[in-house]
């Protein structure tokens, strides 16, 4: 989820605790409660500043690790050690608790939109990526502010989200259904079909849908129930070609390629160098497909430029590559 809706979750996680009479009935206590489930909804996200470094690294490692089985453990017992040095005396072990859930619990939102994460290394490296609701689903925030707002009408705040939640619930229930009927309406509409990776959109009934075939792949949406085909391209599995192989060796392909799991690519020779691009077919947006790489090697196959990343017209990308074809 966004960070946004991460904070509105920790608010929410601190003041469920306060079901817990111990916890309701000491100030220290649930003050020190609420540091550890914001603190814990935030922490996974801390591999957000490998954009510092650049794409390529953020590309490979954003939602890997640092949420990870191990991460979800060693998360907690940092925070809480974090406080312990500077709080005053109190109940660690219910501290050490919320944080920890607090943490699982941005992990197992995580797994819902399109983007998924790697919470199950070190077992696996896969993305799961369940694509019930977009990375900011206003419903979701929606639903949350209303529990922050009946705070201040003196709500008790464990009840008050009891009920958030449980409209929470309700709400991904509804937004499996909807998705195996989209599912059901692909399948009824396109022969063949072998997978289908829906990405919601912020709309609530608006779905973008990357289809694939034995041989095509689709590119499409749905709207209010209607399925609508946006693009078809035949599906070209990578040749074993020396320009294509260097291709691969460079960071920022291998890191769209260990991210992307339905894509396109082209190749084209210009006077002086060869280009390759790789487009992710997830993702349009006005007709532009903005999540690329692209990789530039002189006639010795060595790399010249290469980019990956999020780019909405082609002028700025080739800005980014600093090399204008001929």
């Amino acid at each position: 989820m966004d960070t946004g809706t991460h904070v509105l979750m920790g608010v929410a996680l601190g003041s469920l605790a306060s079901l817990d009479p111990t916890i309701a009935h000491d100030p220290f206590l649930s003050h020190a409660v609420l540091i550890g489930t914001l603190a814990g909804s935030q922490a996974p996200d801390i591999d957000t500043i490998l954009k510092l470094r650049n794409n390529a690294k953020y590309i490979r490692n954003h939602r890997g690790i640092t949420h990870s089985i191990p991460a979800v453990v060693i998360w907690p017992l940092l925070i809480v050690g974090i406080m312990a040095a500077v709080y005053p005396e109190t109940d660690w072990l219910r501290v050490w608790l919320w944080t920890f859930v607090a943490v699982a619990f941005h992990v197992f939102v995580d797994i819902f939109n399109a983007y998924g994460t790697q919470a199950l290394r070190p077992f696996t490296k896969k993305w799961i990526a369940l694509g019930v609701v977009h990375t900011f689903d206003p419903v979701i925030f929606a639903l949350h502010l209303l529990g922050v707002g009946a705070l201040f009408l003196n709500v008790h705040p464990g009840y008050a989200f009891l009920v958030v939640y449980a409209l929470v619930a309700a709400y991904y229930v509804f937004r499996f259904r909807e998705q195996a009927n989209i599912k059901q309406l692909v399948h009824a509409s396109i022969q063949g079909v072998t997978d289908i990776i829906t990405v919601p959109t912020w709309r609530p009934r608006e779905w973008h849908l990357a289809i694939s075939t034995c041989d095509e792949f689709y590119v499409a949406r749905v709207k209010h129930g209607e399925l609508i085909i946006l693009d078809r391209f035949q599906k070209r599995p990578l040749p074993d070609h020396p320009v294509i192989n260097a291709a691969k060796r460079d960071e920022n392909v291998a890191a769209f390629l260990s991210f992307s799991p339905v894509y396109r690519w082209e190749m084209n020779e210009y006077d002086d160098y060869y280009e390759v691009r790789f487009t992710d077919l997830r993702y349009r947006s006005k007709g532009y497909y903005p999540f690329v790489a692209v990789v530039q090697l002189d006639r010795n196959l060595n790399i010249v430029s290469s980019y990956t990343g999020w780019i909405f017209s082609e002028g700025r990308l080739r800005k980014k590559l600093e090399v204008t074809p001929n």
